[in-house]
C-alpha cells in the first residue's frame, strides 16, 4: 500500500460505494481490514452508510468484556492507528507482537497466506507468537485482522485465548444491519 496514494485510494473507494448506491444498495462495507486506513474519508462522502469491519470488532470484544488483545494482520493493519483509535474509546487496549513477530506474521501473511499456501508450520508459528503474548502481556484474545488468518488459525481459540475472526464478525454486523 502506497502511503502516497491514499486519496487516491479513498476517492476509487467512493466512486465505486457510489456505484452500488446507485444499483440500490442501502449500506455497504469495505471487507479488507488494512483499507480501513481510509474508511473514516470514505464514510464521510459515501452515498450510504458503511459498516466499519474494526466498529464491528470493537464491538464484538466490548461484549465479550475482553480488555487487553493482541492485534495480528498486516504490517500496515498492526502498526496503522485506525485499530487502536477505535478501541482506545471503548478502554480496549491493543498489544502489537514484537517486531520480529510482527515481520514474521506480515511476511508470512502476504507470500503464504494470500498466495493460498496454508502450511502447519506457520500455524504453529503464529500460534507460538499466540503463546509468547499471553506470557508476556496476559492477552485476553487476539484479532485477526486479516481476512486469510482465520483461514490457517481455524479454531475460535488457542489454549483458552479468543481469536476474533474480523471476517465473520464484519458478516454478522451486517446480517444485523439487513435484517433490522
Amino acid at each position: 500500500m502506497d502511503a502516497n496514494n491514499l486519496t487516491g485510494m479513498a476517492d476509487y473507494l467512493v466512486e465505486e460505494v457510489g456505484k452500488l448506491a446507485r444499483a440500490g444498495a442501502t449500506f455497504g462495507l469495505i471487507s479488507a481490514n488494512t483499507l480501513h486506513v481510509v474508511f473514516e474519508e470514505v464514510a464521510a462522502k459515501s452515498a450510504i452508510p458503511l459498516i466499519s469491519i474494526v466498529d464491528a470488532t470493537c464491538a464484538a470484544s466490548k461484549a465479550r468484556k475482553l480488555k487487553r488483545l493482541a492485534l495480528f494482520g498486516t504490517r500496515y493493519t498492526m502498526q496503522g492507528t485506525f485499530y487502536p483509535k477505535v478501541f482506545s474509546r471503548e478502554g480496549i487496549e491493543l498489544l502489537l507482537p514484537d517486531p520480529e513477530d510482527q515481520t514474521y506474521i506480515h511476511d508470512k501473511y502476504l507470500n503464504e497466506l494470500i498466495p493460498g499456501n496454508f502450511l502447519a508450520e506457520t500455524r504453529d508459528g503464529l500460534l507460538a507468537v499466540i503463546d509468547r503474548m499471553k506470557a508476556r502481556h496476559d492477552i485476553h484474545g487476539v484479532i485477526l485482522a486479516g481476512t486469510e488468518l482465520p483461514l490457517i488459525l481455524r479454531n475460535s481459540e488457542h489454549n483458552g485465548i479468543p481469536l476474533l475472526d474480523t471476517t465473520k464478525i464484519h458478516c454478522e454486523a451486517a446480517v444485523t444491519e439487513m435484517l433490522c
